[in-house]
C-alpha cells in the first residue's frame, strides 16, 4: 500500500502558495528533510504530522490520503 504522505505535502505547500523553505522554517526542519518528505525517501517525525495538518488545516485522515470510503 502506497502511502501518499509525501505528494499531498507537497501538494498542499504549493496550493498554499509556500515554499520549502518556508515550510521548513514553519516546522524547525531544514529544507532537505521537506525535500525528501516530498520525494518519499522519507517520512516527517511523528511528532510533526500534527502540526502540518494544522498548519494546512486539513485533517490526519486527509493528509495521509484516506477518503470516508475506506
Amino acid at each position: 500500500m502506497e502511502i501518499p504522505l509525501g505528494r499531498n505535502i507537497r501538494r498542499l505547500r504549493v496550493s498554499h502558495q509556500m515554499t520549502q523553505r518556508e515550510l521548513a522554517f514553519h516546522l524547525r526542519v531544514s529544507v532537505q528533510a521537506v525535500s525528501k518528505w516530498e520525494r518519499g525517501t522519507s517520512f516527517p517525525d511523528l511528532t510533526l504530522l500534527v502540526p502540518i495538518a494544522e498548519l494546512f488545516s486539513v485533517t490526519l485522515d486527509e493528509l495521509f490520503g484516506r477518503d470516508e470510503s475506506e
